[in-house]
């Protein structure tokens, strides 16, 4: 087991208010130190045994969800790998800050800044499944956050706390990487793909025991509660959605970065955080690469909320928040994140290796005025037939950005079907795609 750190001499008021995750010293700082984050917060709590239980009642009563965009209930997924390590006797707990998406950096920015907060959420979280092992998996393009998780962990053990059984795993940069069960096959000495289920991972993972992969945002809140309560959580934020949430704001905003705010903040008061739009905003891309455009006028009062967005059907997703100038061409932008997006795949199953590069070629056509009216329908019957049918969810996101462009854009894509290009496609891209790794290892 993974020895906790020793009580706390002294009674730690809890924190109030906004940021909570980024509160502490400034990022130009550097990462926080270990003393300065045990005197902010005091230790981290056991959680082994009946703490460990209590924990994860603690976490079903504040209402956390996981961070990585699939928003599943924390501690329902601790307990069922808790149940499942019981009878395999052991698990292994990893934290995941694969963050592929090009338009995100909250994950990274959190471990750079707060790594003993990733640390405690991911050590809280391996004593509570029973977790032989604890890793800490990333990209090694974010050589900053490496640093300070890797010199968290030897604070931690310079300091005589036992962190033995924590390593930092650095894997490949590539968009679906971070797919848990690409983690998981990259742990195992395998290409980080996805993997076809079952079983699954909470069944059998690495080393074939029962796998815990939280993403590093959640692991972090779930160190909060631990010090604090579901009460205090529950003290900012929706009734739905409580607590706070890291939004990595960028395109055309006076000060792009990561923002903490509380959920139910409307998205217009939290690009205003970022000093508001540089220029007239045409529209706002909410989740990354795999979410949904909306026209601005309706993005500025939508609360980030995760049942209000769902009725909106618009997914926070990543937590990427994207604004589009007047003066950009969205359906060049998006173009070019659908050519991304098609690149970017496992290239292991029909919907991705066929159905994105239709998509892809057939999207580029209708942007160079190459294509046919008849070609937005057959767009939008692909869109709506690689839908749940690939290996992973990577054609799913392909499909909703799709769907959502051929509604918001509807008159440039037509614009452009009749007259080729349009004089904005020559101003310089907002949505960056970056050329990625090209090896999987």
């Amino acid at each position: 087991m993974i020895a906790p750190q020793q009580p706390a001499p002294r009674a730690v008021a809890p924190p109030l208010g906004v940021p909570r995750l980024l509160a502490g010293p400034p990022a130009r700082h550097g990462p926080e130190q270990l003393a300065d984050h045990l005197a902010r917060l005091g230790p981290r709590p056991a959680a082994g045994g009946a703490a460990g239980a209590a924990l994860m009642a603690a976490l079903d009563g504040s209402g956390l969800r996981g961070r990585g965009g699939a928003g599943f209930p924390t501690a329902r997924k601790w307990r069922t790998v808790a149940a499942n390590a019981a009878a395999a006797g052991g698990a292994v707990a990893v934290a995941n800050g694969a963050e592929g998406e090009p338009l995100a950096a909250k994950d990274r920015v959190l471990m750079g800044l707060r790594p003993h907060l990733v640390l405690d959420g991911l050590l809280l979280a391996a004593e509570a499944v029973g977790a032989r092992e604890a890793i800490v998996y990333l990209p090694r393009t974010f050589p900053e956050a490496r640093a300070a998780l890797e010199g968290a962990v030897r604070e931690r053990r310079l300091a005589g706390v036992d962190e033995r059984l924590v390593r930092v795993v650095a894997g490949p940069h590539r968009y679906v990487a971070g797919e848990e069960t690409a983690v998981v096959a990259y742990l195992q000495g395998r290409e980080a793909r996805p993997t076809f289920v079952p079983p699954r991972l909470y069944e059998r993972g690495v080393d074939r025991l029962p796998t815990l992969v939280q993403n590093v945002e959640t692991l972090a809140h779930a160190a909060l509660i631990a010090r604090f309560g579901e009460a205090w959580y529950r003290g900012e934020g929706t009734t739905y959605s409580p607590g706070t949430v890291l939004l990595s704001l960028g395109g055309a905003v006076a000060r792009p970065g990561v923002y903490e705010v509380a959920h139910g903040t409307p998205l217009g008061s939290a690009v205003a955080m970022a000093g508001g739009p540089t220029a007239d905003a045409l529209a706002v891309l909410v989740g990354g690469y795999a979410g949904r455009w909306l026209d601005a006028a309706d993005a500025w009062p939508l609360p980030v909320d995760g049942q209000a967005m769902a009725a909106a059907g618009t997914p926070l997703g990543c937590a990427a928040i994207t604004v589009l100038p007047r003066g950009a061409c969205p359906v060049a932008e998006t173009a070019n994140v659908l050519d991304f997006l098609a690149r970017e795949s496992a290239r292991q199953c029909g919907p991705c290796l066929h159905g994105l590069d239709a998509i892809n070629d057939t999207f580029r056509a209708a942007a160079e005025g190459r294509g046919r009216p008849s070609d937005l329908e057959r767009l939008g019957r692909w869109g709506s037939e690689i839908a749940g049918r690939g290996a992973c969810h990577h054609p799913d996101g392909a499909a909703v950005l799709l769907d959502s462009a051929l509604h918001v854009f509807a008159a440039e894509l037509q614009q452009h079907l009749r007259r080729g290009r349009c004089p904005a496609c020559a101003h310089p891209q907002v949505l960056a795609t970056p050329h990625m790794e090209a090896r999987w290892r």
